[in-house]
């Protein structure tokens, strides 16, 4: 397991010095400036790199950048329309660049309009500490009192329709350009910010595709890309739809094992594998995500270890972001799967039997509450989630080694 931290740039309130001092290995991060669709230029690429293997004060890192996240798919691509076409050429351009930096390992998203859903982005445990939190009456009067979607009242169940108009009665106007702003939010440090007409739009061109038509542009995207990858010793991974049910009437494709099974098979080439997030795809109840790493474990090429607490045992739960070693996933069972597996691909030679993985999101703790980072991304909280992580880790290690 290597362990890997990410790192928005510059601009991250979370420094290379503090990476340093973290004991990570290697840097996750992307160029979050450039326009989704655009060519990453190699010297763009270039000046990353230079970043993270430089402290601050001048001397050089200990760091390197090992893994993209992410390289965007744009909704043309998602859509087949517009530039789509072009969009896919430069994609491929800029893993030719990645490549002749000596980055092999790509983590990218195929979730339509936005990549990730939240109601709270700091949301007040019992214990102080703060965390994301969904909230499902919340979302729903978002989607059928702000947003006003069409045929948004029948995704709900009439529970949550009631509860929703309830909540929204007593909402104050700051709470709903609150409400509105978090679900919005999107990807920490794009380079695209949508508004509510952005989504409307959005929405209304995502109307004619189904979910299975949305597999099929995924199939054909990665028809192209994949080849490409496997030709330049390049690994590609998908991260799973957060949350992993249907959101905004928009389809969800890579949600359950089901999904990923379906792609992988469609393009079966060692170089299309699976970002196995315990975080997102821990958020439905029939979703095991001990058990999908294992049925799917050839194909993992990078790991988000964060564990979320459901409300409820329907396929759309309200939940909350907890401590890595609480909630729905059992962690401790997650990262002995994930030794028992590096074991087996060091046993015939793979070389890429250490999996890179990161103490994705974590609860703001201390001085990461007032700090205003990244949300999801406090320095204190993730230390402590690799803290426990590399605990798991060294305890089965040590295990293991004395077995052999």
């Amino acid at each position: 397991m290597r362990q890997t931290w990410r790192w928005f740039g510059l601009k991250d309130h979370v420094s290379i010095d503090d990476m340093m001092q973290a004991g990570v290995e290697g840097v996750v991060s992307a160029l979050h400036h450039v326009p989704t669709g655009a060519v990453w230029e190699p010297q763009d690429i270039a000046r990353r790199q230079a970043e993270i293997t430089t402290r601050s004060d001048a001397r050089p890192s200990s760091l390197r950048w090992e893994v993209v996240e992410s390289l965007p798919v744009s909704e043309d691509i998602k859509k087949q329309r517009g530039d789509w076409k072009a969009h896919i050429a430069n994609w491929k351009t800029s893993m030719r660049h990645l490549h002749d930096a000596g980055i092999d390992v790509i983590c990218y998203n195929f979730m339509p309009v936005l990549d990730w859903t939240r109601t709270d982005l700091s949301w007040e445990r019992p214990n102080g500490a703060r965390c994301m939190r969904f909230d499902l009456t919340d979302f729903a009067a978002f989607d059928i009192h702000i947003l006003q979607r069409p045929g948004a009242v029948e995704q709900f169940s009439e529970a949550v329709t009631v509860a929703a108009a309830e909540r929204f009665a007593t909402m104050s106007d700051a709470r709903k350009r609150q409400l509105s702003a978090n679900v919005v939010f999107g990807l920490p440090g794009a380079a695209e910010q949508f508004t509510l007409h952005d989504v409307r739009a959005h929405l209304a061109e995502y109307a004619s595709i189904s979910e299975e038509r949305l597999q099929g542009h995924m199939i054909d995207f990665l028809a192209e890309v994949a080849p490409l990858a496997e030709e330049l010793g390049m690994r590609l991974c998908c991260h799973p739809d957060d949350p992993p049910f249907p959101l905004l009437g928009l389809p969800r494709i890579m949600s359950s094992q089901a999904h990923y099974r379906k792609i992988l098979d469609a393009v079966d080439l060692p170089a299309n594998g699976v970002t196995l997030c315990t975080g997102s795809l821990g958020a439905r109840p029939d979703n095991d995500p001990v058990a999908i790493f294992q049925a799917l474990a050839d194909r993992v090429h990078f790991l988000h270890l964060r564990n979320v607490s459901i409300e409820g045992d329907a396929e759309m739960n309200s939940f909350y972001e907890d401590e890595h070693l609480s909630g729905h996933t059992d962690m401790v069972a997650m990262v002995r799967a994930i030794l028992v597996e590096e074991a087996r691909r060091k046993s015939i030679g793979r070389d890429d039997w250490s999996i890179p993985f990161r103490p994705d999101h974590g609860q703001d703790i201390l001085y990461d509450i007032g700090r205003a980072g990244q949300p999801g991304y406090p320095a204190i909280g993730r230390l402590k989630g690799l803290a426990e992580l590399r605990g798991l880790y060294r305890a089965f290690q040590y295990t293991m080694e004395s077995i052999q």
